[in-house]
């Protein structure tokens, strides 16, 4: 049987790490085969990646160079997990996807959406996500929940944030615009979750998604 690709999306701050956590965990209750992966440092490779794109401390990224740094991290990513677990039947939850190059690249950075599509094509080979579940929150509700969480974040954020998170709150407002006009584009792919409530109300709507959308996953939740 062929694992589930279950991608978590949404602009900084929006709480898709945190949902993402929690879904794993129902998923485990579950007795599912469930791995918890992310984009960009989802492979040795990835990591290393990861800290030049996200560290304030590197020397400046032209907006090409991101681009590709981005796509060579999934590109690794695809082979060399996404791929294999798909195959072992595998629910694969994933903090970030295609629709993020989209929407920081192509609508945040102002790349090209032919050549972005184009790259991701390349990386992916073809390999979409069975559901990405969109988290849609305020830009500056998500950025100020960012910014309070920043202060005791993981070694790779400064104070005001990684790389991304010090953005002008323009080029955010710029993403979420991104995430909407993808999830008007792709309804059968993409689901929106009100992020602004409970993060208990949060994960019920995800487990409602999930339930709704995979017949193995409501099957589990029945016996």
């Amino acid at each position: 049987m062929s694992g589930r690709l279950i991608v978590f999306e949404g602009v900084e701050g929006c709480g898709k790490t945190t949902q993402l956590q929690r879904s794993h965990q129902w998923l485990k209750t579950l007795s599912l085969s469930v791995i918890v992966t992310r984009e960009p440092g989802g492979t040795d490779l990835g990591t290393a990646l990861r800290q030049l794109l996200l560290n304030v401390n590197t020397q400046p990224i032209y907006h090409s160079t991101e681009l590709l740094l981005y796509v060579a991290d999934r590109a690794q990513h695809v082979e060399e997990v996404l791929k294999p677990e798909l195959a072992n039947g595998t629910i694969i939850l994933c903090d970030r996807y295609v629709d993020s190059t989209v929407a920081y690249q192509g609508y945040g950075r102002g790349l090209s959406h032919s050549l972005i599509a184009q790259l991701n094509s390349i990386a992916t080979r073809g390999l979409e996500s069975d559901v990405t579940i969109w988290l849609d929150i305020d830009v500056a509700i998500s950025l100020a929940r960012k910014q309070y969480q920043s202060t005791s974040d993981c070694a790779e954020r400064s104070a005001g944030g990684d790389r991304i998170e010090q953005e002008k709150i323009e080029f955010h407002r710029r993403v979420q615009q991104g995430y909407t006009e993808l999830a008007q584009n792709h309804p059968n792919r993409i689901v929106r979750v009100d992020a602004s409530r409970s993060v208990a109300e949060v994960q019920e709507q995800i487990q409602q998604i999930l339930l709704q959308r995979f017949p193995e996953i409501r099957s589990k939740s029945k016996s």
